[in-house]
């Protein structure tokens, strides 16, 4: 009976730690891509029409006014140059389309796009964007874009007041461009891939091909560097690439990681990797804190006395030193030790990353500290 269970509990901690090593792991497509297969990014300038007196001051921006005389000359109509001088409409605006052109995109396709003002419109709420050409930058034009913005922003106000929630000068149109050109890219003839990691890692790069060669068998994969990885497809794949492609790129492996911490100074926003470590070492944290307080003291006449009015200003500084505290962070403590460490010491974001930039600068950090 005493056997069983011990069988038993080896079973539910295998168990357990097969459960935890398919949690660390991530698909290989979530790690690499095939070389070659990308998005291409497309760009074109537009007139958005329909605003609601929001739009160019046309007076102003010299090429909104051109950019609707231009269209008014392709619509065939014939209008004296006098009136366009005397054009005051403020209900459109110019504004740059951009769009990202998948791999394999075929003509008839649809892809999202991005509307951002150029001019002094003040919103874009409710506006139409004509039909824009959207070009790669050959010059080529590869779709076309035409439909409603859909902004997710608001501005009211008047001329001593204004309200504004989010961006009403940048808006997206869902399906707005339809594909017209196709990139000419196709997957090798030969069954050859060769896979890019998105982070370069010699580690990863190992633990790619021997997963790899583990599933499909030896010589499959190879390691050419870093951050590439050449794959031959199998003879038992012959004729069916696309099939070895989804087969290969639902490989978990466990990708290395990089010690480090990313602090954001503006925004007091730190980020640390769990396998940052740190050497033994004593930090002392300590707040000054400098009050000034300024009054005025007005000193005037009595009721009916000769004099004047006399204000002087008073100024106090007090000084507010917090007890310094010292916390000794011991060799090779984990993530876990640090926060609890310096929360201790009551640290603030802020003093956080003054703190982790004197470590890194004593050198007890081991890791890279990334300051944005």
């Amino acid at each position: 009976m005493k056997f069983r269970s011990c069988i038993t509990g080896l079973i539910l901690l295998s168990y357990l730690l097969l459960l935890c090593s398919q949690a660390q792991a991530t698909r290989i497509k979530d790690l690499a891509d095939i070389e070659g297969v990308r998005d291409n990014q497309l760009m074109g300038y537009g007139l958005v029409i329909g605003l609601s007196g929001t739009g160019d001051d046309i007076k102003k921006s010299v090429f909104t006014k051109q950019a609707i005389i231009n269209m008014i000359k392709r619509l065939g109509m014939a209008i004296p140059a006098e009136v366009f001088k005397q054009m005051k409409t403020k209900n459109a605006a110019t504004v740059m389309v951009t769009a990202q052109l998948p791999a394999f995109s075929r003509p008839g396709s649809s892809l999202d796009i991005q509307v951002s003002s150029i001019g002094d419109a003040s919103s874009l709420s409710g506006g139409t964007l004509l039909m824009t050409p959207l070009k790669g930058p050959d010059g080529a034009t590869y779709a076309v874009a035409q439909g409603p913005l859909a902004v997710g922003g608001i501005a009211f106000g008047g001329k001593t007041a204004k309200v504004q929630k989010n961006f009403p000068t940048s808006g997206r149109v869902s399906g707005g461009a339809i594909v017209e050109r196709a990139v000419g890219y196709a997957l090798p003839a030969g069954g050859e891939l060769l896979y890019q990691l998105r982070q370069t890692d010699f580690t990863t790069s190992s633990r790619m091909t021997d997963a790899i060669n583990s599933h499909f068998g030896s010589g499959t994969a190879h390691s050419m560097d870093s951050r590439s990885v050449k794959v031959q497809k199998p003879a038992n794949y012959q004729g069916d690439l696309v099939t070895f492609i989804s087969d290969l790129e639902s490989i978990e492996i466990d990708p290395d990681r990089v010690a480090r911490i990313v602090v954001n100074e503006r925004t007091g926003t730190i980020v640390m990797g769990q396998d940052v470590r740190i050497s033994t070492v004593a930090v002392s944290h300590g707040n000054l804190n400098l009050v000034i307080t300024e009054t005025t003291e007005v000193s005037q006449p009595n009721p009916l006395a000769a004099g004047t009015t006399v204000a002087t200003t008073k100024t106090t500084i007090d000084s507010i030193e917090d007890k310094g505290n010292l916390v000794v962070l011991q060799m090779g403590v984990n993530i876990g030790e640090i926060a609890r460490a310096l929360n201790a010491i009551g640290a603030t974001p802020r003093d956080l990353i003054a703190i982790f930039q004197a470590i890194k600068a004593a050198g007890a950090l081991q890791g890279e500290l990334v300051v944005l």
